[in-house]
């Protein structure tokens, strides 16, 4: 990557509009369509994001309405299908398939003193031949997708909304360079084939009287980039820097957007990575599809140069992605837990990541 800094210091901006009084409004059109001045002013914006909250809606994101709606209804036609069906392509060790209700809290949960979370979830990653080099040589979190067998037009829609979404987030992390004082196309290498992987999930109805059950327990993603888009259904809830749980509404044609545990690590702690659940208490099912976006598993995560000094060394060693994601799974999937993975002391993940499981 050139580290050389092409751009001026980028400035902590508050954005104009504030959802909740709380998590920024970034709108991004400008700057996807060349305006100038754009790509600074939604840096700046960033930059505040994420050094207080963690958090912002993106607005100006050019994803159609009916895409995202259509794969809503997607994520719905997989859910009601027969549970044997569902089975058929359960879970793999690469976290591809379908993972139904656990029966058993995995190690973040009960850590939390929690239930297992109430969600099912169907997992997709990027396609892949039978004859890509990947797949031939068994990598971890690089095999084939497993598609259920009896969804006409299922796979053909989930592929194009993936493929949108990819596009998406390869133009926003010429954003977050900027952000970072790097030059714009800082990322575009580790990003060149991202990482990717969509949860579809489905959410039955839970008491909202009972603190030992939570639809998704609290925790803090592991990657770069999770992006939700616009859910009628509300149930997410974000763990604000101040302590305060913040319902996060529904705004129209807007994504929630969040970075993980590698954007922390990488800005060594600069961007957070903020903890955050799901209780639906609607009374209703409720669906979600967040798409989870990361650099190539190759690439080798150590401090941003514009993120260390002489007197803020970097925190954390230098890791593969690959590796940590390994790792991370483990922490929060049952049909992870006997895994071989990196130690804890190998991947170091610092009392902020460690102190949200617990919180």
């Amino acid at each position: 990557m050139d580290q050389t800094i092409t751009h001026a210091a980028t400035p902590s901006v508050e954005p104009a509009v504030m959802i909740g009084g709380k998590i920024p409004l970034i709108d991004v059109s400008g700057f996807f369509a060349g305006k100038p001045g754009a790509a600074e002013k939604a840096a700046a914006e960033l930059r505040y994001a994420f050094e207080n909250v963690g958090f912002y809606y993106l607005a100006g994101h050019g994803v159609p309405r009916d895409l995202i709606e259509a794969q809503y209804e997607q994520a719905a036609r997989f859910h009601a299908m027969p549970m044997e069906e569902k089975l058929a392509i359960k879970v793999n060790e690469h976290t591809i398939g379908y993972m139904p209700i656990a029966d058993k809290a995995p190690p973040n949960a009960a850590a939390q003193g929690k239930k297992p979370s109430q969600n099912e979830a169907y997992f997709l990653r990027r396609e892949r031949s039978a004859d890509d080099p990947n797949v031939i040589a068994k990598r971890r979190f690089h095999t084939q997708n497993q598609w259920p067998a009896n969804l006409p037009g299922f796979r053909e829609q989930t592929l194009k909304y993936m493929s949108v979404m990819e596009a998406l987030c390869r133009k926003l992390v010429k954003i977050y360079a900027l952000a970072l004082d790097l030059p714009e196309n800082y990322f575009d290498t580790c990003f060149a084939e991202p990482h990717m992987i969509l949860r579809q999930s489905r959410y039955p109805a839970i008491d909202g009287a009972d603190d030992t059950v939570a639809s998704l327990v609290p925790h803090t993603d592991s990657g770069f980039m999770t992006l939700l888009p616009p859910n009628k259904v509300q149930g997410l809830s974000i763990l604000l820097p101040s302590g305060e749980w913040m319902e996060a509404p529904n705004v129209e044609d807007a994504f929630v957007v969040n970075g993980g545990d590698i954007l922390h690590r990488w800005t060594n702690e600069r961007f957070l990575s903020t903890p955050h659940r799901v209780r639906n208490v609607s009374g209703t099912l409720r669906y979600a599809i967040p798409f989870f976006c990361d650099p190539d598993h190759g690439t080798v995560i150590e401090c941003l140069p514009s993120c260390q000094s002489f007197d803020n060394p970097p925190k954390y060693p230098p890791i593969k992605f690959g590796d940590y994601a390994l790792w991370f799974a483990a922490q929060r999937y049952q049909h992870m837990a006997k895994v071989e993975t990196p130690s804890e002391a190998d991947v170091s993940p610092g009392a902020r990541a460690t102190a949200a499981w617990k919180s």
